[in-house]
């Protein structure tokens, strides 16, 4: 598996740790890891603290720029239509998810963010990679809350 869906994988199983939502991101630029991030809403009493949103962010302070155009952006779940909004408006080169998510996905379901007309950036889009490890995470999470 590459080094960048380990890390958001390792980050996913952390925030399930916190009793938030299994989701990890980690974003990527020339070759290097440059942020990591877990989900984090209930945490950090923030809606917007999605695993993707807080990797953005961390990205963007790294390289002190909102443009993340060399940047690839791996995620364990299928990113939410605020998500999707956020990898284009940042600009995000490639998207790497692991599980789909067919009830709050709007990359492959829902409102396909990217294929939309007045979606100004699309990303290059892999699905699959960690797939069934991602979705055992977010399976086993809710399986203990049921």
């Amino acid at each position: 598996m590459p080094a960048p869906m380990r890390a958001a994988l390792d980050a996913a199983r952390a925030a399930a740790n916190a009793g938030e939502v299994p989701v990890g991101a980690a974003v990527v630029a020339n070759g290097a890891i440059i942020a990591v991030a877990a989900n984090a809403p209930r945490t950090l009493h923030d809606p917007t603290a999605h695993a993707e949103i807080r990797a953005i962010r961390a990205a963007a302070e790294v390289l002190g720029s909102d443009r993340l155009e060399q940047c690839d952006l791996w995620v364990t779940l299928e990113p939410c239509a605020m998500c999707a909004g956020a990898i284009a408006h940042a600009r995000i080169a490639r998207l790497y998810y692991g599980a789909e998510d067919a009830k709050g996905g709007a990359v492959a379901h829902g409102p396909r963010f990217f294929a939309q007309q007045t979606c100004h950036h699309r990303p290059e889009v892999y699905s699959g990679i960690g797939e069934d490890e991602a979705a055992g995470l977010l399976r086993a999470f809710f399986a203990e809350r049921r």
